[in-house]
């Protein structure tokens, strides 16, 4: 595969890094002792725009009750809480624990370091287009994901 074509050569890349990437949130997940769900859900609310149980369970793609028994899990453990929705006096919002992304931190710093310094390894203007075509894949593939048919 070295000699082949570059556009070849990227897409294969991709696709290992795209597979990969269950991996590694597996293995965040034992390194957390929690189960691959709850850090999913983690990953959504510490990362995504405000939510609550229900918005968690469509982020998720799992029942409502199933999002509830996973956000009484979390809470219990300490790693979310119920508040108050910035806007409307009347819903719920979940909101990370500082101890839960601290954690989280912790367990990925291994990580972060490795590509942080594989990142300083390139010349400033090849991390610049590194940069740019991870952006740009990123969105071709929510562009994707969004406009895929749901299968039910």
């Amino acid at each position: 595969m070295e000699d082949g074509p570059v556009a070849l050569r990227v897409n294969f890349a991709l696709r290992e890094l795209l597979a990969l990437a269950r991996d590694v949130e597996l293995a965040l997940a034992r390194r957390l002792g929690l189960g691959p769900t709850d850090v999913q859900a983690l990953q959504h609310l510490a990362f995504g725009e405000a939510m609550g149980t229900v918005g968690l369970a469509d982020a998720l793609k799992i029942r409502s009750a199933s999002a509830t028994v996973l956000v009484d899990r979390l809470e219990a453990a300490g790693h979310v809480r119920r508040g108050p929705h910035p806007s409307d006096g009347r819903r719920v919002t979940l909101v990370v624990s500082e101890a839960a992304r601290a954690e989280v931190r912790a367990a990925l710093a291994p990580l972060v370091d490795a590509v942080t310094r594989l990142t300083e390894s390139l010349p400033p203007e090849h991390a610049e287009v590194v940069a740019r075509f991870l952006g740009g894949t990123t969105e071709i593939l929510r562009a994707y994901a969004a406009g895929a048919p749901d299968p039910g």
